[in-house]
């Protein structure tokens, strides 16, 4: 009677066991299909107070973040959701988070109620005249080593500027925009994306040709945006500075209606700081330099930022660093716009293409220049590019800081290989600041800054006419007379 016993109460544990098994390995499965992943906070509305989240699960579940103070009590913000969609086999929540304090540093996490993220952390403009901020661009890889490289490059940023209030990535987060690449991006980024805001552009390896992928992967302010198709144009304040985000995948360059919108966005302020953000280069000795997109922006996008007195261009698309003397009207000017090419994260890099210079870019627009790649130009000496420096060739990263009336650029390279004891060599390649007078731009422009989806069309025709005259008229003519020295260095440098 015992043994039958003790055989009934085996039998009935084994049960338990094998049941607890089953309800924890269901259990662990809806977490895994749950679980956040791609998370990322960006810029969206007013930077004081609101946020745009971000985030991918495998299965279609519910969206919830949860927004806590420094005394980790959750805060009671308004949460908008958007509904959740399929994306490329995955499912892609957005929110946008308002009615924060500002100058205040949060903690978040996002997931569905049950499921959560780990979390992590972003801070609101306090609206002073004093900010800091760190810009890298083209990342472009396509496989994981290649992305923990650029990521290396992100945290050396945030070791030498531990104050940044958010990141500025100008472009090209991936090389094919696949599932597989931006799952690498998120996991070799995820810390540092953890604790900043996100400042987003769109590169070409982000829309031409893989359409709404960029709108998909982040929480932006599209109402003004002129098409989402291939990337977002936006615009916010951050302390003193008006800072605005252009699409260069827009008709291959920048369409009239996103022109329209840059000139009425700039007018409309009156900070002390007019930035712009964006992924092709208006100035560039690169590989892409050449062709009739990136001289376009010389004659159309200059123009108008001219008219709109900006201070200051961020761009990447072409792998190497560069930054011009202040020009205004394609010539050297006191009061015009400096222009900044970013140099790239990653690990893909460009050569210079002599053949450029004194045809599309007048050197002596040239007030600063280092290019990555090993067995080419390391820097510009104010007279040519044929020095040479080993720690110049590495990852590139910036650090912007505005205080009130200056505003500092400075480059570094986090270089390739680290010291005779292993640790990282950073080196600081440039270092420029502007100064002005503040309190004196007057906002001239008031209304509505949008453009319908029927304008937009209607533009179409007259903004590739546009382009096409330039091209045919302008850039052939320049490309021709160029053609000599580019077959000269494409014969003896393999260069092209």
């Amino acid at each position: 009677m015992k043994k039958n016993f003790l055989k009934v109460i085996s039998v009935i544990l084994c049960f338990a066991v094998l049941s607890t098994s089953f309800m924890f390995m269901a259990f662990a499965e809806d977490a895994a299909e749950n679980a956040p992943f791609r998370i990322s906070v960006a810029m969206n509305g007013d930077a004081s107070s609101s946020r745009g989240f971000c985030w991918y699960t495998k299965a279609n579940t519910e969206s919830k973040v949860e927004i806590y103070g420094a005394d980790g009590q959750l805060v009671n913000a308004t949460v908008d959701y958007e509904d959740v969609i399929e994306w490329e086999g995955n499912f892609c929540h957005q929110a946008v988070v308002s009615g924060l304090e500002a100058g205040k540093t949060y903690s978040y996490r996002v997931g569905n109620g049950t499921t959560f993220s780990e979390l992590g952390e972003f801070v609101t403009d306090n609206g002073d005249s004093k900010f800091e901020f760190i810009a890298i661009a083209d990342v472009q890889a396509g496989n994981e080593e290649n992305f923990l490289k650029g990521a290396k490059v992100l945290d050396a940023a945030f070791e030498t500027m531990p104050g940044a209030e958010f990141v500025v990535n100008l472009g090209d987060f991936t090389d094919d925009s696949t599932n597989e690449e931006w799952d690498w991006y998120d996991s070799s980024f995820r810390k540092a994306n953890a604790s900043t805001t996100l400042v987003p552009i769109a590169g070409n390896h982000d829309g031409l040709g893989v359409e709404y992928w960029f709108n998909n992967m982040f929480c932006l302010d599209t109402s003004e945006s002129v098409q989402v198709k291939d990337g977002v144009n936006y615009s916010f304040d951050y302390g003193n500075a008006h800072i605005a985000v252009l699409n260069t995948n827009d008709l291959l360059a920048t369409s009239n209606a996103q022109l329209k919108w840059l000139k009425n966005d700039m007018n409309s302020t009156d900070k002390d700081w007019k930035i712009v953000f964006m992924h092709k280069s208006p100035y560039s000795l690169g590989k892409d330099a050449k062709w009739p997109d990136a001289l376009y922006l010389q004659e159309s996008l200059a123009k108008t930022l001219d008219k709109c007195d900006v201070d200051i261009v961020m761009s990447g698309h072409d792998h190497m660093y560069l930054r011009t003397k202040a020009l205004k009207n394609n010539k050297v000017a006191d009061d015009g716009t400096v222009y900044v090419l970013a140099g790239t994260a990653g690990a893909k890099r460009y050569e210079v293409r002599s053949f450029l210079a004194d045809h599309y870019l007048d050197t002596d627009f040239i007030d600063a220049m280092t290019v990555q790649k090993h067995g080419y130009a390391n820097y510009w000496d104010g007279e040519d590019w044929d020095q040479s420096k080993d720690t110049n060739i590495g990852g590139c990263f910036n650090c912007v800081s505005v205080d009130g009336g200056n505003l500092t650029v400075t480059a570094y390279i986090l270089a390739d290989e680290p010291d005779a004891n292993g640790n990282p060599v950073i080196t600081a390649i440039d270092t420029y600041t502007l100064t002005k007078e503040t309190g004196k731009n007057v906002a001239t422009f008031e209304g509505d800054n949008t453009t319908s989806e029927f304008e937009y069309i209607l533009g179409v025709v007259p903004s590739f006419i546009r382009l096409a005259i330039y091209a045919f008229t302008n850039w052939l003519p320049k490309f021709l007379i160029m053609l000599p020295d580019m077959l000269d260095v494409v014969i003896n440098e393999g260069t092209f």
